[in-house]
């Protein structure tokens, strides 16, 4: 009976460090929160956040990331669209035009055009360890325009399957 009890014990053992393992380091289940990535993710889609492709890619424009959007606070995740990479300029103008490096960006992402540019009325110069993210739903979301650039430590992992509604599971569509 108490080698029973062992083996229940370590078996319970095992799976809960398994678990933590991979919700650590591979992959976390994340719930968007508000409206800012309408019309791409809605409130309350569950979503499977990959944690490991980061490890040996960079990120890249367009992706949608889970980010801490302040520093040293991991109580908070926001889901957004990464627009400027390290090393960019990013700018957007009171006709709510995004620019990187002087260049109007091409991409339909924003489901309307933006009506307040905020910090980035004025050339933003990324790091070379920051991007520039933003909400689809651009005049309902809290971004870079707002908190600024972030740094890569920060971005916990790419969007990567839709789990819940049931009726839009499928894989996330990044560009």
């Amino acid at each position: 009976m108490k080698k029973e009890i062992l083996s229940w014990i370590g078996c319970f053992a095992v799976a809960i460090a398994a678990a933590l393992f991979i919700v650590t380091f591979i992959g976390q289940r994340v719930e968007v929160d508000g409206r800012s990535m309408e019309p791409t993710l809605e409130d309350k889609d569950n979503l499977i956040c990959d944690k490991i492709s980061y490890r040996f890619s960079e990120p890249e424009r367009f992706d949608i990331v889970v980010i801490y959007p302040y520093e040293g606070s991991k109580q908070e995740r926001w889901i957004k669209r990464i627009i400027g990479l390290p090393g960019e300029e990013v700018r957007i103008d009171l006709d709510g035009n995004i620019y990187i490096n002087g260049e109007i960006l091409e991409e339909s992402y924003g489901k309307e055009v933006i009506a307040d540019p905020g910090m980035a009325i004025e050339p933003i110069q990324l790091g070379e360890d920051e991007y520039w993210v933003m909400g689809d739903n651009r005049n309902h979301s809290s971004d870079s325009r707002v908190i600024g650039p972030v740094t890569k430590d920060r971005i916990i992992g790419k969007a990567f399957v839709r789990i819940y509604p049931f009726s839009k599971i499928g894989f996330i569509k990044h560009q």
